[in-house]
């Protein structure tokens, strides 16, 4: 279990969503995460690189802001991160793009694998990812998801490719899952979320909806828990 801060330590509604006016982004310290999955040197990649994929600007936080690598994390430690969905006997042979997903590792086993590598080689370069300036950072990126470099038996725009999808995931999901903290990223587009009923709008069309986001994991005072029972962990 590793606590961290920063970078080192729908329904369809016949209606115009219109994204609400954001205020100059503050300065904050991020939030600490308790990860369960990650340890100390696979946070400091995650965090830094997830801060460059969706990076904060003057309006809106980023990926690192809303959450993104604690949503990752709880995905890899439940029943996702153990590939309980995934067809897991083989043959593990070269397959064109349209067949998907070819290697025998679980999506755990394939970030833990890939991170161990990336560490490794740029612990021997003497410059650890999260300590690149942002450019050498977006470069290194770039490299990865190009494809060529094989991270221990996962090839690199493999892994990116699913670094890029888990970013994308946790900025946009509902917060129940851990990210979108503050449902940033609703606000950001201006999706309504989880509203019960649109009973009333069904009939209205081209309307403005000029209303907060609500998550599924929101009380009635407001206040958003993430559910400790997501993800489900095998047994």
């Amino acid at each position: 279990m590793v606590t961290a801060t920063g970078v080192a330590a729908a329904a369809a509604v016949p209606a115009v969503l219109v994204p609400k006016e954001a205020p100059a982004q503050q300065p904050s310290a991020v939030q600490p995460t308790t990860y369960l999955f990650f340890n100390a040197e696979e946070v400091a990649f995650v965090e830094a690189a997830v801060a460059r994929l969706i990076p904060a600007d003057d309006q809106w936080p980023g990926a690192l802001e809303a959450g993104v690598p604690n949503f990752i994390d709880k995905e890899l430690n439940g029943a996702w991160g153990a590939g309980e969905r995934l067809y897991r006997n083989g043959p593990w042979q070269p397959g064109t793009p349209s067949q998907g997903y070819q290697l025998p590792f679980t999506p755990a086993e394939l970030f833990r694998t890939a991170l161990r590598a990336i560490n490794k080689a740029l612990a021997t370069a003497g410059t650890p990812f999260a300590r690149m300036s942002a450019e050498q950072q977006d470069a290194y990126l770039h490299s990865l998801e190009a494809g060529g470099q094989d991270l221990g038996g996962v090839p690199s725009d493999v892994f990116f490719d699913h670094l890029w999808q888990a970013t994308v995931e946790g900025f946009l999901s509902d917060p129940v899952y851990g990210g979108n903290r503050d449902m940033t990223a609703w606000r950001m587009i201006g999706f309504p979320g989880a509203y019960a009923s649109y009973y009333e709008l069904v009939d209205q069309h081209g309307i403005r909806i000029d209303r907060a986001p609500t998550s599924l994991a929101e009380d009635t005072q407001g206040h958003t828990h993430v559910n400790p029972g997501i993800p489900a962990r095998l047994r």
